[in-house]
């Protein structure tokens, strides 16, 4: 077993019900496709391979700024995408396929109480020590490769520019206000988060109701399988 895997299974076997790390190297060994054979100008604004998030440098794992997904995820994505651009909006990608090695890579992170550069973006009212558990876990369901986190956009007529609709919050905000169903937002943040909402849930998404940018594909194609293989 390759020595990164390795050093992954103490923070895979951590949990109950644990899936299987897939020995896949290539995406396509892993089953994954890039989005954008099917919507060749989705727009993307893939957080982790960058520095805008919340461990403010490109994340472990995150070699090119893609979007990967088994192809059922893939089609639906795109099914969601084309609806909404017939009523004037756009989905914006943030991140899709997770590596595990990214996800350890967020553990790590949240062990080093001294480094809180993005506390004010991500986590203004909690103390860095309690992100571990509600907010960063050691598995993340990204590592199946059928869950997204992604945006609206608004566009004009002619279908651009296109710009961020107001969610009430930003991507990973550590905090109740992040909750799809929060109470407190404006009128117009309810309905941009149920105009997201409804059209994942027409392409065959659920909602992860703690974060109103996250959706699975159901029913997942591989349930029981994470994934380590690099976004490149």
């Amino acid at each position: 077993m390759p020595v990164l895997l390795l050093a992954l299974l103490p923070l895979v076997t951590a949990a109950a019900d644990t899936p299987r790390l897939s020995p896949a190297r290539t995406a396509a060994e892993a089953g994954l496709v890039d989005v954008r054979t099917r919507v060749p100008d989705i727009a993307q604004d893939m957080k982790y391979a960058g520095r805008d998030n919340f461990v403010g440098r490109p994340v472990e794992g995150y070699a090119a700024p893609k979007c990967l997904l088994h192809a059922p995820a893939a089609d639906a994505l795109a099914r969601a995408d084309h609806a909404l651009r017939a009523q004037g909006y756009r989905l914006q990608l943030w991140d899709c396929y997770r590596p595990a090695r990214a996800v350890a890579d967020f553990v790590r992170w949240a062990h080093d109480l001294a480094d809180t550069r993005t506390k004010a973006a991500h986590y203004p009212h909690l103390d860095k020590s309690k992100l571990l558990g509600d907010y960063i876990a050691p598995i993340s369901g990204h590592s199946r490769g059928s869950t997204v986190d992604l945006n609206l956009l608004k566009c004009d007529a002619r279908g651009a520019p296109c710009a961020p609709l107001d969610m009430g919050t930003g991507f990973d905000y550590f905090d109740p206000r992040a909750h799809t169903e929060t109470p407190g937002l404006t009128e117009a943040q309810r309905a941009n988060r149920a105009r997201l909402r409804g059209a994942m849930e027409a392409a065959g998404f659920s909602n992860y109701p703690l974060e109103w940018w996250h959706y699975t594909y159901q029913p997942e194609p591989t349930p029981d399988t994470l994934y380590d293989v690099p976004v490149q």
